[in-house]
């Protein structure tokens, strides 16, 4: 679901290398991230990651970043990124996070206005630099 849209064509390698399952263990053993997987009939159709980040700001209240959100291209449509989203949300605020936080790429205009749909607002503009 990382490669299944032209962002994440350009971006997103072979399944099969190894540097996705030794991040996958990584992120598995820390307490504070979460693979979040949505299931239909025994197949992944959803996936996000959560990371739960201590900070000073704001009294030194911990967020919630959310990462890599995807939903596989035969269940778009049917409500289930929302249902995801709502869920995470959820699970930040059972754990006493002050802020649930994401990033999107510029290009990506249709989750623009999904992310605005649920409340989230553009507050901040972000930078990125690729290191190799």
């Amino acid at each position: 679901m990382l490669a299944d849209d032209p962002l994440g064509a350009q971006r997103e390698g072979d399944p099969n290398d190894p540097r996705y399952m030794a991040a996958f263990e990584r992120i598995d053993a820390d307490p504070w991230d979460e693979l979040i997987v949505a299931e239909r009939d025994g197949k992944v159709i959803g996936t996000m990651q959560l990371t739960y980040l201590a900070g000073l700001s704001r009294l030194g209240s911990e967020r919630c970043q959310i990462e890599a959100v995807r939903v596989a291209a035969q269940a778009r449509g049917e409500g289930l990124g929302r249902r995801m989203i709502q869920w995470a949300i959820d699970r930040a605020r059972a754990r006493g996070c002050a802020m649930v936080q994401l990033t999107s790429d510029k290009t990506r205009r249709d989750a623009h206005r999904f992310y605005d749909s649920l409340g989230f607002t553009a507050s901040h503009e972000g930078y990125k630099l690729t290191l190799g």
